[in-house]
């Protein structure tokens, strides 16, 4: 059974491009909402100094990743000019298809962005429905 999968980004917010970048996350996760069925959670935050962003996305598995990265792959690189992306850190072990996109997007997003993965070695989880 293929187990979950915890994507967590951060990326530095350019100097003068906060409203840019909350207008485009606005965006994408309406994008990755209307688009993207399978993902069982999807999150965009930024700091209290409005200084850096995360995105926290939990996926089925990795097939749901490498389907992000194909799909996603236009919206994220609305984002290029806006943000500094700094890592990408993976809970679970993704396919080595879904490691090079990922590698690809922190090349595209970050001068130096790095991909670290986290492999299981013990936990259980209890998801409540989702309420918006």
């Amino acid at each position: 059974m293929p187990e979950p999968i915890v994507y967590i980004d951060r990326s530095e917010i350019r100097a003068g491009r906060l409203e840019d970048v909350k207008k485009a996350i606005s965006e994408l996760v309406a994008f990755v909402d209307a688009h993207e069925p399978q993902l069982i959670s999807y999150g965009v935050y930024v700091d209290e100094e409005a200084s850096m962003m995360g995105v926290v996305a939990v996926h089925p598995d990795s097939a749901s990743i490498e389907f992000h990265m194909e799909i996603g792959g236009p919206e994220f690189r609305k984002f290029a000019e806006l943000i500094d992306l700094r890592s990408i850190d993976l809970y679970g072990r993704p396919s080595d298809a879904a490691l090079e996109q990922l590698h690809e997007k922190a090349k595209m997003l970050g001068e130096n962005g790095r991909v670290l993965v986290h492999e299981l070695q013990a936990a259980f989880a209890r998801f409540p429905s989702a309420q918006r």
